[in-house]
């Protein structure tokens, strides 16, 4: 026991002066009671022969080793294990620029020991977007992925998602189409198929590059992608139309308007309204009208509405072109912008220019639309506030428009409501009340079937005459004189003109004495014609131009030039001046009269109110025609 005592501390003593081992093994030895065993040195094994080596090789027949596993990056083959290692060049992403920069190669060390996760990378990239640090994302994101996991050992390995701000960065750096396709076609690489988003970087560097050869590329792009199943969005669809557009390929763009509206998709109001302008410009109003008509049919694109200027510009290019369809859709956005600036605060209260509206309603006469006209007439109500009524010329393109369309109900509705605004007015000028020329279309429209339309508008007249609110219009009833003269119906005239005062309890005004002088002067009825004249006269109705010239149309009608000289001298001594057109008929008739006398008067009242008359020398071809029998007989 006391050796064993004596050696546990001996060997203590000497381990703390002596830390080395080989003096404890020594120590070990020295006082151990086996017996050591003896250790000789041996010599190495031969090489082996050719032939050993031969027959080491495995046969063809033994099974292979499994297939290399893939990592997901191009990198893996690379000396990936040694990351203090020179990064060689690729043909996939740039070197890293060398430098003082961050990622240089005496930085490289410290930056591969804290490198960041997937997760912090996006992070750390959402940041530097917002600070626009675009070479800084691109040196990082190409250090990164030639750097490896922390947690594996292995390459990083992106996302679509990283690639993607990878491709932002370049297309913010200001890259090429070319080049943003290069670096989508090296996703692959990465076994990283692009998604939307990474087809849009790309459509977004051709946007920019405004290039015809980059919309080819364009639409090679968008063709591709349906193709394979990669769904386009709205902002891919919206890319495309908006660089067509650019490129002024109305038609192409047209293409994926349709399909975007098809699938659904919402187009951007930008993009809407560049398209609107091109085809203004291009005079495309029923493409236009037709991409309108589908947005509206949809309940993402419907809220879709030019700028105020633009849709004053489509309605007058609709209007000068006859295109109702399109008309309505541009008051409609009107009527629109209206209704938002009653809704802010303090409203702003738009309104239409008068004259746009007279544009429509008269655009709304030659195209028969009555949708034109409803929404013109609402146009404007809007745009007066309720401040005024609208103007005399207003109402007769009102009246006009529906004459048109045959809505003699509310034409003559509307001619009530022209009066009860206007007749009352002491400066009013009583030619907008004239069925020669205010109320002409109402008169065309009364005798467009013939007596039974006059009839009928007759008979309604005369029961409004006699309702809960009675309408009594001399207006009214000289349309239906005048229009029974234009179909050579004298007796219905005559019968209407002194309705007027027996029936309606009216006074007939200088308009219902020239509608009944014109019946009889048609009908060649001079002298009853001329007693009209005087009897108005008596009667104290001072005549207008219209009578004079209705009474010298009635002496050439009789054949007789020097009594409608005779009127035309009376004519200007009363102070009107006779037009260019009653002169010509006049000089004409003294040609087919031979009266040659007659024909230097006109003449020379033609120098006298500077009307340069003109010859007529077709007119007077057409006249001397001799027609033989025999022409007559080919012609039956």
């Amino acid at each position: 026991m006391a050796a064993a005592a004596a050696a546990t501390a001996t060997s203590r003593l000497l381990r703390r002066h002596h830390p080395s081992p080989l003096p404890l093994l020594l120590l070990r030895s020295s006082i151990s009671s086996s017996r050591p065993l003896l250790q000789q040195p041996e010599l190495s094994p031969e090489p082996p022969t050719a032939d050993a080596a031969d027959a080491a090789i495995p046969s063809a027949e033994s099974a292979p080793l499994p297939p290399k596993p893939s990592m997901g990056s191009p990198f893996y083959g690379e000396n990936w294990r040694n990351p203090a290692a020179a990064n060689p060049s690729s043909s996939l992403l740039p070197a890293v620029v060398a430098g003082g920069g961050p990622f240089s190669a005496p930085n490289r060390g410290a930056v591969y020991t804290a490198s960041p996760g997937a997760a912090q990378l996006k992070e750390t990239f959402a940041e530097w977007m917002a600070e626009q640090r675009w070479e800084e994302m691109k040196q990082l994101f190409e250090f990164w992925v030639r750097s490896l996991d922390p947690a594996t050992g292995k390459p990083n390995r992106p996302d679509v998602d990283l690639f993607n701000h990878y491709l932002r960065a370049h297309l913010m750096s200001g890259a090429l189409p070319i080049e943003m396709l290069d670096l989508a076609e090296q996703m692959k690489e990465f076994e990283i198929t692009p998604n939307t988003a990474s087809h849009n970087l790309v459509l977004k560097s051709m946007v920019q590059a405004q290039e015809a050869d980059g919309a080819e590329k364009l639409i090679e792009r968008i063709t591709r992608m349906l193709q394979t199943g990669t769904t386009p969005d709205d902002e891919s669809y919206n890319l495309v139309v908006n660089l067509l557009v650019r490129l002024n390929r109305v038609d192409s763009a047209l293409k994926y308007l349709d399909l975007m509206l098809k699938s659904g998709y919402t187009i951007s109001s930008a993009v809407f309204a560049d398209y609107v302008r091109s085809c203004v410009r291009s005079g495309r109003l029923d493409t236009l009208a037709s991409v309108i008509e589908k947005c509206k049919a949809t309940d993402q694109n419907k809220v879709l509405c030019p700028q105020w200027s633009w849709c004053v510009e489509i309605a007058e290019a609709a209007f000068e072109a006859n295109n109702s369809k399109l008309g309505v859709f541009a008051l409609e956005y009107l009527a629109r912008w209206i209704a938002r600036s009653e809704r802010v605060i303090p409203p702003l209260h738009l309104s239409v220019d008068e004259g746009l509206v007279l544009s429509a309603l008269s655009a709304a006469g030659r195209t028969c639309s009555t949708d034109l006209l409803n929404a013109a007439w609402s146009i404007l109500r809007k745009s007066l506030h309720q401040k005024r009524a609208p103007t005399p010329e207003a109402y007769l393109a009102k009246i006009y428009a529906h004459s048109s369309i045959g809505q003699l109900q509310r034409a003559f509705s509307t001619l009530r409501e022209f009066e009860n605004t206007y007749a009352n007015f002491e400066d009013i000028d009583l030619e907008l009340f004239s069925p020669f020329t205010s109320l002409r279309p109402l008169v065309v429209a009364c005798c467009k079937d013939g007596y039974t339309t006059l009839d009928s508008v007759y008979v309604q007249l005369e029961n409004l005459s006699s309702a809960d609110s009675p309408y009594k219009s001399v207006a009214a009833l000289n349309c239906v004189i005048l229009g029974c003269a234009n179909i050579w119906d004298l007796e219905r005239a005559y019968e209407t003109f002194e309705a007027i005062k027996e029936k309606f309890g009216l006074t007939p005004d200088i308009h219902s004495y020239n509608a009944l002088l014109h019946a009889f002067g048609k009908r060649k009825k001079t002298e009853e014609a001329c007693n009209v004249f005087q009897h108005l006269v008596s009667l104290g109705v001072k005549p207008n131009a219209t009578t004079y010239s209705l009474l010298v149309d009635a002496h050439i009608v009789n054949r007789d030039p020097k009594a409608a000289l005779a009127v035309i001298d009376e004519m200007v001594d009363v102070g009107f001046t006779p037009s260019k057109e009653t002169l010509k008929k006049v000089r004409r008739r003294c040609s087919r009269e031979s009266d040659f006398d007659n024909n230097e008067k006109v003449q020379s009242l033609a120098k006298q109110f500077n009307y340069r008359m003109g010859g007529e020398n077709r007119r007077e071809m057409l006249y001397n025609i001799e027609y033989s029998a025999e022409f007559a007989s080919s012609r039956y």
